[in-house]
């Protein structure tokens, strides 16, 4: 009576059993698939630890897996070292004992380049071994073959160049001629060394040649001993009396130069070979050989002059992956090349540091931007810090003007020394000019004038003035500049002091041809100088200048050069000059002072500072002299 149940049991634990039996069946045909084996070549490949995976080879023998690691590595060449993901793309494809799988290879190559694509991994079954790798160089890239190997080829971008204000590059291509010895053709040395110095010294050159003799004797006989690289107009006032010295032997070839050595120099920077500092900070984008700016605008915009570099992966002569480098910007500027020059022609005869800068007047653009001797090294015309002397009683006097604290005819005493708490001021050469109207001691430079006004003018006066004429404020130009530094003026003889410029008060000779500009305007305008890539915050324009004042203080200015201690500008070519000189001391326990001009004609204002060149009419005065004569001619 209880077989039935019974029976019935023992087919539904035989039918459980059965399906147990196939699930496990189906679970270990799942497990047993090449799913494991790629993921573990993919993880080592990008890992660099391939132990945990067979490896066959094409003709089914079988491949030591660190065999395979460096095959992989040399392959791989110059990107062996470059970083790299790869990753399966789906399922492998198993037909039998063989099984495909499409892998995405993504490379990022130097510069941060990305190179992407796909490849296939081919793997096999053997019954004792389980699945294998099928290693072959086409895994890497499938134009690879045995044998192969990959190669980084950089692509440089061309640099751009710096724009002058006419949109013209100013460093262009240029004819220079370098001076060499060939030692065979030396048949007097004593004679060649006297001959190339005296050659030379003509357009101011100095060539060591102490060691020449050396050189000769070690050097092969048909060697070229090179000497010195001129720019073609030099060569040319010297190339007579070179070519007529035997051994002496010439190379002509092109350049990326500016119009001249000196040209906005500090401004402007070098372009040179990378340094291994450069190399160091840029590991990513930039390789020995190449080359970058340094100091000036050549190293504030290096990037987007440089451009970038592209690269390209070769197998051989084949090309599989190129990116084109993308060239550099150009910077604009408001150099104008004519002023410029004459700028850099006026300062060539200073021994001592110096600078001049021009404005054009109407916009604020500057024209140029010149440091001495031989074009600087630090750019003090445009983030020099000095005490502007005199040149700063342009900056009073409107304050003067436009509280009336004085008018332009006012009497007011200059006497040879005056006393502010106990300290005493005196005039240049104990200059002492009695009760005069004021534009007769403004012309004539009196200290003590400005002393006994000062107070009647405060600080808040000075300050007012200053902050019209743009002195000390926010100012972008795209480039490190120094708009000035105000005098708090807050004890008697501080304001005393600041009032004809010396005390805490510290401009750039930018700063004042600045206020100059604003002066022959009648509204500040902040200098500009980078046009493109724009500046991101340049200053507001001032608001406009008291009419009365701004035109009495012109008028004053005229008289320094028509009747004051400008005379010398008086017959300046280009019309008439109006300006102001200075005498800035700078050092306690020194009678050394900088050298200060201030002026403007036409359109052109401008600021001259010789650092320790003594009074203003001395050394400033007589740059400006020239630097108008240059104008005028060029």
């Amino acid at each position: 009576m209880h077989r039935g149940p019974y029976r019935s049991v023992l087919r539904a634990t035989a039918a459980a059993a059965t399906l147990a039996l196939m699930t496990g069946v189906l679970a270990a045909c799942s497990g047993d698939g090449p799913d494991g084996t790629l993921d573990d070549f993919l993880a080592g490949w990008r890992g660099g630890d391939l132990s945990k995976v067979g490896f066959v080879g094409a003709d089914g023998g079988k491949i030591a897996a660190p065999d395979v690691l460096e095959q992989i590595k040399t392959v791989s060449g110059d990107l062996a070292k470059q970083p790299l993901t790869v990753s399966a793309e789906g399922e492998p494809k198993t037909t039998g004992d063989d099984a495909t799988s499409a892998v995405k290879v993504d490379w990022t190559l130097p510069g941060d380049v990305k190179w992407s694509y796909s490849s296939t991994v081919r793997l096999t079954k053997r019954n004792t071994d389980g699945w294998r790798v099928v290693w072959e160089p086409a895994i890497l890239h499938s134009e690879l073959d045995s044998g192969d190997k990959l190669a980084l080829k950089r692509l440089s971008a061309p640099r751009a160049s710096i724009l002058d204000a006419a949109g013209k590059p100013i460093v262009t291509p240029r004819t220079v001629i370098t001076v060499g010895v060939e030692p065979q053709k030396v048949t007097d040395l004593a004679k060649l060394r006297a001959g190339l110095a005296a050659q030379f010294k003509k357009i101011g050159v100095t060539v060591d040649t102490a060691n020449l003799a050396d050189r000769v004797k070690n050097a092969e006989p048909t060697s070229f001993l090179e000497l010195i690289t001129l720019r073609e107009p030099d060569y040319n006032k010297i190339r007579p009396g070179l070519q007529a010295l035997d051994g002496t032997v010439f190379n002509k070839q092109q350049r990326p130069l500016a119009p001249s050595r000196s040209f906005a120099r500090a401004l402007l920077g070098t372009v040179d070979e990378a340094t291994a500092e450069d190399l160091e900070k840029n590991p990513q984008t930039l390789v020995q050989g190449d080359t970058v700016g340094h100091g000036g605008l050549q190293q504030k915009y290096d990037a987007t002059l440089r451009g970038t570099a592209g690269v390209s992966v070769v197998n051989g002569e084949a090309e599989l992956f190129s990116a084109k480098p993308v060239p550099g910007k150009a910077v604009k500027t408001t150099l104008d090349v004519k002023t410029q020059l004459a700028a850099d022609q006026a300062l060539t005869i200073q021994k001592q540091a110096s600078s001049l800068v021009a404005v054009k007047v109407s916009d604020g653009s500057v024209l140029a931007v010149a440091n001495g001797p031989d074009g600087g090294t630090v750019n003090t015309a445009l983030t020099g810090q000095v005490a502007p002397g005199s040149t700063f009683k342009a900056v009073s006097a409107y304050g003067i003007l436009q509280t009336k604290v004085a008018t332009a005819d006012t009497p007011v005493a200059c006497p040879k020394t005056a006393t502010v708490a106990g300290r005493q001021f005196k005039n240049s050469h104990d200059e002492a000019l009695g009760s005069v109207p004021f534009h007769v001691d403004f012309a004539q430079s009196c200290n003590t004038a400005f002393v006994g006004l000062a107070p009647k003018l405060g600080a808040d006066g000075l300050r007012a003035a200053s902050e019209a004429l743009g002195i000390g404020g926010k100012w972008d130009l795209g480039v490190d500049a120094f708009s000035g530094k105000l005098s708090p003026a807050d004890t008697p003889t501080e304001l005393a002091a600041a009032t004809f410029g010396q005390g805490a008060t510290a401009v750039s000779p930018l700063a004042m041809a600045g206020a100059t500009a604003a002066i022959a305007r009648g509204q500040f305008k902040q200098p500009r100088l980078v046009l493109d890539p724009a500046p991101a915050a340049p200053a507001a324009d001032g608001q406009k200048l008291d009419a009365a004042a701004v035109t009495a203080l012109r008028t004053m200015m005229r008289e320094v050069v028509t009747a004051g201690t400008g005379t010398a500008l008086r017959d300046a070519p280009g019309g008439a000059v109006h300006g102001k000189t200075g005498t800035a001391e700078f050092s306690e326990g020194t009678e050394e002072t900088h050298s200060w001009f201030i002026g403007y004609q036409g359109d052109v204002a401008f600021a001259v500072m010789i650092q320790k060149g003594g009074a203003g009419s001395e050394a400033a005065v007589p740059v400006a002299e020239r630097f108008l004569q240059n104008l005028a001619k060029n």
